[in-house]
C-alpha cells in the first residue's frame, strides 16, 4: 500500500487516490455503490455522457440469425460427410456378411477334390441328392452339357484367410 501526500497536507492511499493526474478524460466512477477506478471515456465505443457521439445499436437478433444459419450449414456439411462414411461402412459390412454366408454355404457343400487358394469353383444344388455341392465346372464348361440335376447358385473363390467370396465371370468380387 502506497500513501501519497498532497500539498494541502491530505494523505491518500492508492485506492483512495483520484485519477486527475492520469489525464483530463480519466476519472473514477461509482456504479451500483462500488467504485470503478480510472474510467476512461475515450476507450469505450459508447457515449458516456448526454452530449456524447451518436452510435448505432448492434442488430443482435440479425447477427444471431446469421450465426445460427452458418452453424447449421457447417453442421449439415459435417453430417453429410459422416453419412457418406456410414454408407461406405454399411456396404463393407454387407460384403463381409455375404462373404460369411458364402463361406458357410461352401463348408456345408459336398466335394471330392482338393481345393486351392485363389482358384474359382461353382456352388450348386444337386436336386437328385438334395444337397449342395462344390464343383469345378460351370454350366457352360461341361463337354456334353451340365448335369440336369445341378442348379447353379454362384461362382466362388477360396481366399487366403480360408473364407470364400462370390465372384463374377471374370473372377472379380461381386459387390
Amino acid at each position: 500500500m502506497v500513501k501519497v501526500t498532497f500539498s494541502t497536507g491530505l494523505e491518500l492511499t492508492d485506492e483512495e487516490k483520484p485519477n486527475s493526474a492520469k489525464g483530463r478524460e480519466s476519472f473514477d466512477i461509482t456504479v451500483g455503490g462500488g467504485m470503478v477506478n480510472f474510467f476512461n471515456r475515450n476507450v469505450t465505443p459508447y457515449a458516456t455522457e448526454a452530449g456524447g457521439p451518436k452510435f448505432d445499436l448492434v442488430p443482435v437478433t440479425q447477427q444471431k440469425d446469421i450465426m445460427v444459419n452458418v452453424a447449421r450449414l457447417h453442421a449439415q456439411q459435417e453430417y453429410d460427410r459422416i453419412m457418406e462414411l456410414v454408407a461406405v461402412l454399411q456396404k463393407q459390412a454387407h460384403q463381409i456378411k455375404r462373404r460369411l454366408e458364402i463361406t458357410d454355404a461352401v463348408h456345408a457343400a459336398q466335394y471330392q477334390f482338393q481345393v486351392y487358394h485363389g482358384k474359382i469353383y461353382w456352388l450348386c444344388f444337386d436336386n437328385r441328392k438334395n444337397c449342395s455341392r462344390l464343383v469345378m465346372h460351370g454350366p457352360t464348361e461341361w463337354s456334353c452339357g451340365p448335369p440336369e440335376e445341378y442348379e447353379y447358385i454362384c461362382r466362388v473363390k477360396w481366399l487366403g484367410d480360408h473364407s470364400w467370396i462370390e465372384v463374377d465371370s471374370e473372377g472379380n468380387p461381386v459387390a
